[in-house]
């Protein structure tokens, strides 16, 4: 464990020396500051309805101009980035974490287990994400935590179909063999000497994931499936077209939380791609 541990944490290293490695890191930083120092660096407070003029074009006062609810869009924006980026981050935890737990029993045990744990995969993989998650969305009260259950139904087969292929893999290794021949425990073996060999793949996808999860959201939202109580980007823009931004021309209000949205995409991608490659010898070597 501990040479496994070592590892990860020189192909940490070696994220930081690439350059798409710094990039996604230098991103997802600054944005993670934003969500969390909201309260201190929004000028305005968002919840306060009708506290200001509505519509007004961006200014000094005002760099986005404000909503038709007179929220500054600005203030509006940095505290979007909390709920965006958390939603973000917990699906991409949840949808990993249940795609190994699938594909690590189903590629370790053999008969029915596996049968069945792989049909069910299949069952959702071949299902249309998009339309399943409009549909889980409609049919769910709107709130983070459903969301992030909807993005997770939606997000682990793709996983668990890694995971169980790795696993096949690992199983046919002569320590596991050995570990089975001295009689220790299956949930060890797995633990102890299959799941470490399975970081990688899961912390590279947990990462871009994330990202992906955060598209999904920003597009249920856009729909209106999103929580109407929280501020999310994909929240503003489903309340721009509400509100007729469109048709106001108020791109001020429209294209800041899309490019929000593809720049955070953005730096998920670039560092689960560097951290995939500094994990994995072969894609370091080409």
């Amino acid at each position: 464990m501990s040479k496994k541990l070592s590892g990860i944490s020189e192909a940490l290293k070696l994220v930081l020396i690439s350059t798409s490695g710094k990039v996604g890191v230098g991103i997802l930083a600054v944005l993670g500051a934003i969500a969390i120092l909201a309260p201190v660096i929004a000028p305005y407070n968002p919840w306060e309805y009708g506290e200001l003029k509505p519509y007004l074009p961006p200014s000094k006062e005002h760099l986005l101009g404000t909503n038709d609810v007179g929220v500054d869009i600005f203030s509006e924006l940095l505290y979007g980035a909390r709920v965006s980026l958390l939603i973000g981050i917990l699906a991409g935890i949840l949808s990993v974490s249940v795609g190994t737990l699938v594909g690590l029993i189903g590629g370790f045990y053999g008969g029915i287990v596996r049968t069945i744990a792989m049909r069910i995969t299949d069952l959702f993989l071949i299902m249309p994400a998009i339309p399943l998650a409009i549909l889980l969305a409609a049919v769910t009260k709107p709130s983070i935590i459903n969301i992030v259950i909807v993005i997770m139904v939606v997000s682990w087969p793709a996983m668990a179909r890694q995971i169980y292929a790795q696993t096949l893999s690992l199983r046919e290794e002569l320590y596991v063999e050995a570990a089975e021949a001295l009689g220790v425990p299956n949930t060890r073996i797995m633990l102890k000497h299959i799941l470490p060999n399975l970081y990688p793949l899961v912390i590279a996808n947990m990462i871009l994931m994330a990202g992906n999860a955060m598209l999904i959201e920003a597009g249920l939202s856009f729909l209106g499936l999103g929580d109407p109580t929280q501020k999310s980007w994909g929240m503003m823009l489903f309340y721009a077209q509400m509100s007729g931004a469109f048709s106001r021309k108020m791109w001020w209000w429209l294209v800041p939380p899309g490019i929000l949205i593809g720049i955070a995409i953005l730096g998920f991608t670039l560092l689960g791609q560097a951290l995939e490659e500094a994990l994995s010898p072969r894609l370091r070597q080409q």
